[in-house]
C-alpha cells in the first residue's frame, strides 16, 4: 500500500510541472507579445489567471474564496499572504482580479519556461543584497504608478520546520505600503500546506480555502508605524490560520 502511495505522489508531482508547462506552450506567442511592453502587462495577467486555473483544476484542487469586502477595480493594493506551497502563486492569481506584480526570490528563474516569464514580469529580489532590496522599491514605484498592485509573501520563504504555522514577517511589504500610501490586504491560505507542501511525498487533491480580509489603510502612516502594522497584519493572518485548522 505504501508503495502505491509513493508511485501516486511521484506521478502527481511530475504532473504538476507538466501542467505548468502545457498552457505556457499553448499561449506562448500571446504571452510573449504581452510582455514586450509594460503597458501589455494587464493582458499577460489575464492569461496568467487562466494558466493558474488550469493548474489548480488539473491537480484536483477546488478553491473556496471568502471576501470580507470586494476590492475596488483600478486601485493599487499591497497583497500579503502566508506562504507554504508552490501552489500559493496559482491560488493568489485566481483569488485577486486586480492586476498585480509578485515580488519574489530570484531562484525561481531557474524553472524552465515558467522562469522565462517570471523573470520578465515579476520584481526579483536577492535578499542577501541591500542593493537588490533598494531596486525593489524603485521597481515597485514604477508598477504602482502604472496602476498595478504588488504581492509579497512577507515570511520571505517557506519555513524549514513545517510545524511552524506562520514565520516572522520581513519589513519589505510594509515599508513599501507606507512609502506609497497604498492599503494592505491580508490574504490567508488555509489548506495549501496539506494540499501541496514542499515535502515531495505529501499532499492530495481537495479543497483550498482562502480568506481575503478587509484592507488596512496606510494613509497618514509613517515609518514609525511599520512595526505595529507588520505585527497587526501577522496576527490577523495567524488567527485565521488557526481558525481554519480548527474547522479542519
Amino acid at each position: 500500500m505504501r508503495g502505491i502511495k509513493i508511485i501516486f505522489w511521484v506521478i502527481w508531482r511530475v504532473w504538476f510541472y507538466v501542467l505548468m508547462a502545457i498552457p505556457i506552450l499553448i499561449m506562448f506567442p500571446f504571452l510573449l507579445a504581452s510582455i514586450l511592453t509594460e503597458s501589455g502587462y494587464p493582458y499577460f495577467f489575464k492569461m496568467a489567471r487562466i494558466w493558474a486555473k488550469i493548474i489548480l483544476f488539473g491537480m484536483g484542487f477546488y478553491y473556496k474564496i471568502e471576501k470580507e469586502k470586494e476590492l475596488e477595480p483600478g486601485k493599487s493594493y499591497m497583497f500579503v499572504a502566508n506562504h507554504t506551497s508552490m501552489a500559493d502563486i496559482m491560488l493568489m492569481l485566481v483569488t485577486v482580479k486586480n492586476p498585480f506584480v509578485f515580488v519574489g526570490k530570484k531562484e525561481l528563474v531557474k524553472i524552465p519556461l515558467f522562469g522565462f516569464f517570471y523573470k520578465r514580469t515579476c520584481i526579483l529580489v536577492d535578499r542577501k543584497s541591500s542593493k537588490s532590496r533598494q531596486a525593489v522599491f524603485e521597481r515597485a514605484q514604477q508598477r504602482i504608478n502604472q496602476g498595478l498592485s504588488i504581492c509579497i509573501f512577507p515570511e520571505g520563504g517557506v519555513p524549514d520546520d513545517e510545524s511552524i504555522l506562520l514565520d516572522s514577517f520581513k519589513d519589505g511589504a510594509f515599508r513599501l505600503a507606507i512609502a506609497h500610501q497604498i492599503p494592505i490586504v491580508p490574504i490567508i491560505f488555509g489548506d495549501n500546506k496539506k494540499r501541496f507542501s514542499y515535502t515531495f511525498f505529501s499532499g492530495s487533491p481537495g479543497i483550498m480555502r482562502v480568506k481575503v480580509n478587509q484592507k488596512i489603510e496606510m494613509l497618514g502612516k509613517t515609518s514609525s508605524n511599520k512595526k505595529e502594522i507588520r505585527e497587526t497584519v501577522r496576527q490577523i493572518i495567524l488567527d485565521q490560520i488557526i481558525a481554519f485548522d480548527k474547522k479542519g
